[in-house]
């Protein structure tokens, strides 16, 4: 659908069906502008923000509840200059952004690309209008196991330089090798992994580059189908062309309070979601049409997420969209979709606002076994906490979460992830303002920004850690991907995020020794790689749920092995495991503080 700001800036699309069908006024005052019908007078946005290029509300912090006094001993460490990750990240001019192309980032991954046990680095890099940098490119770090990483880009053959944008992982192939997909502004580009440490580009022979024209940003593997092969989904941020796109400060949607920035989301042409069915000889066949999601128009799609999303066994898709309503793709088990974020109560905030939409944590805050979404937004707006409420319908509890209370950040990468092994999963969320002109007007709104930590209370409401949580999240940069696991093998989570014009950050968790369980999923009916696989794991009387996903947090890539903290026992006591075909199995007690591997039968 087209936006509903372009009449009346940041109306939500619920008024903007009001106004068609109630006489009414509208009203410009310094407190905003309202619309007053014969139903009551409507708040429709601050005065002077409905003409600006993205979606934001100017949202002011919620109070702050009294601190619960509990420990908090998740601590991190940033560790990537003596761990060797030192090339710089590249998007545009870092002093002045004369183009949206340079300001929105790049993803990461941490992946285990030679089988041997250890998480992997993958940072996907941007360019410069005047020419890619000499240092410039995708970057591949290889896990020595002793807190050291090595470049083996070149010898892995991921040495790309480009206007890079997202990374998803996934067995596409089904041959215990994963392989990568990268999205550019351009032709996109599929990597097989050899198993030989190497991987081979087979965009061209596989069908998935996309049109030339196209600026990608998200995607992620899914079997959608169910057929046991992974399908490709990828979203567009929009159409960009440098020959016509605006200058700085030459349109009402090229603004920022008044500061001429570059142009857009709005304004600029929209994008678009594309998928790709796998064949059985390795090859993708288009169904975009065929499929229903390429009926949804009018959005400027970011992170993608696929997973089980209303508990029916197939998988869903769930797209975070900038200053323009997010999409949520109902599987219906035909292989066709319908797009019901409306009807789900996942498309607008929960007063029925657009929001500029960036990230994607996908887990089960709450433990009552439904997955549910937290989306972080542009400054001046608060976060989503989509808390699942069964049978594909959502609420917005952020304020009720307590996640309210940092609205002054530009939000990107996000994850709900147990980050102090007490079997919560708690939120860890990098931030980085779009403006780094904004540093000029010595005002509260800076370019580099710290990090932010929330622990879970374990009653559905979470508590800012941030400073807490040791010098890497009070560290500044401004930040955009971001993928979790533990690099260490020490049995908590780290992070690694990536940060504009700046080397990657390596947040080492310094967590003392706690009981946890990693699980690795094998499928053999399903996909190999088990992308989709919902599993429970119960110890100590709490039931704790995770999905296996492709992407998630910004444009990035999370470790493929689930993390469970089991707190103060050393044991699961159950773990249920629903697979991508519909699948259940359940196996018995499992000794903690392992990395324990379960094949599908």
């Amino acid at each position: 659908m087209p936006s509903a700001c372009t009449a009346f800036g940041l109306l939500p699309a619920a008024l903007l069906r009001l106004t068609l069908t109630l006489a009414g006024f509208l009203w410009l005052i310094p407190a905003g502008l309202f619309w007053l019908t014969p139903a009551g007078l409507f708040w429709l946005a601050p005065a002077g923000l409905w003409a600006q290029g993205v979606a934001t509300r100017n949202a002011a912090p919620e109070a702050r509840p009294a601190a619960s006094g509990k420990p908090f001993l998740a601590r991190f460490t940033d560790i990537a200059a003596q761990a060797g990750l030192t090339t710089p990240l590249t998007n545009g001019s870092e002093t002045s952004k004369k183009y949206i192309l340079e300001a929105n980032g790049t993803g990461a991954a941490l992946i285990d690309y030679d089988g041997d046990g250890w998480l992997d680095v993958f940072t996907v890099d941007g360019s410069r209008l005047d020419g890619p940098p000499a240092a410039g490119g995708n970057r591949l770090y290889r896990n020595l196991k002793n807190g050291r990483f090595a470049d083996v880009t070149a010898a892995a053959g991921l040495a790309k330089s480009g206007w890079g944008g997202g990374v998803c992982a996934g067995d596409y192939d089904n041959d215990g090798a994963i392989d990568l997909f990268v999205t550019y502004w351009g032709p996109n580009v599929l990597y097989r992994n050899t198993g030989q440490g190497k991987f081979e580009n087979v965009t061209a022979r596989t069908g998935v580059s996309g049109p030339a024209t196209e600026w990608s940003s998200g995607c992620t593997f899914l079997d959608y189908d169910r057929d046991g092969r992974l399908d490709l989904f990828v979203t567009s941020y929009q159409k960009f062309d440098l020959k016509t796109a605006p200058l700085p400060g030459k349109a009402s949607n090229c603004e920022w309070k008044g500061m001429p920035v570059f142009c857009g989301p709005r304004g600029l042409p929209f994008g678009a979601v594309t998928l790709y069915r796998a064949r059985p000889d390795g090859t993708f066949e288009d169904v975009t049409r065929a499929s229903g999601v390429g009926a949804a128009q009018g959005f400027y799609a970011f992170t993608a997420v696929a997973a089980d999303l209303n508990h029916d066994g197939w998988t869903d898709l769930f797209v975070a969209s900038d200053s323009t309503p997010s999409l949520y793709f109902r599987n219906n088990r035909n292989g066709t979709f319908s797009e019901v974020g409306t009807e789900a109560g996942l498309a607008y905030s929960e007063h029925g606002f657009e929001q500029g939409g960036m990230g994607i944590a996908a887990g089960d805050y709450d433990g009552d076994g439904r997955i549910d979404l937290i989306k972080t937004n542009f400054a001046g707006d608060h976060p989503n906490v989509f808390r699942n409420l069964g049978k594909g319908i959502f609420e917005d509890s952020v304020i009720r979460a307590g996640l309210g209370v940092n609205p002054q950040y530009v939000a990107w990468g996000v994850a709900l992830a147990d980050l102090d092994n007490d079997g919560w999963q708690d939120v860890l969320q990098v931030n980085g303002h779009v403006y780094p002109d904004i540093d000029q007007r010595k005002t509260a709104e800076v370019y580099r920004n710290p990090r932010l930590v929330y622990r879970n209370l374990g009653n559905g409401r979470f508590e800012d850690v941030s400073a807490l949580a040791g010098p890497a999240i009070a560290a500044r940069h401004s930040s955009r991907g971001m993928a979790m696991g533990d690099i260490d093998n020490d049995g908590d989570l780290d992070a690694v995020v990536m940060n504009m014009g700046q080397p990657p950050s390596l947040l080492r968790n310094e967590l003392p020794k706690s009981h946890w369980l990693r699980v690795a999923l094998t499928g053999t009916r399903s996909n190999r790689a088990a992308i989709g696989a919902v599993v429970t794991v119960e110890a100590a009387g709490k039931r704790q749920t995770q999905t296996v996903l492709s992407q998630s947090s910004f444009l990035s890539q999370n470790s493929l092995h689930l993390h469970f903290g089991l707190g103060v026992v050393a044991k699961a006591d159950q773990v249920r495991v629903v697979w991508p075909d519909g699948g259940v199995q359940e196996f018995g007690p499992q000794t903690g503080n392992q990395t324990i591997t379960l094949t599908e039968r």
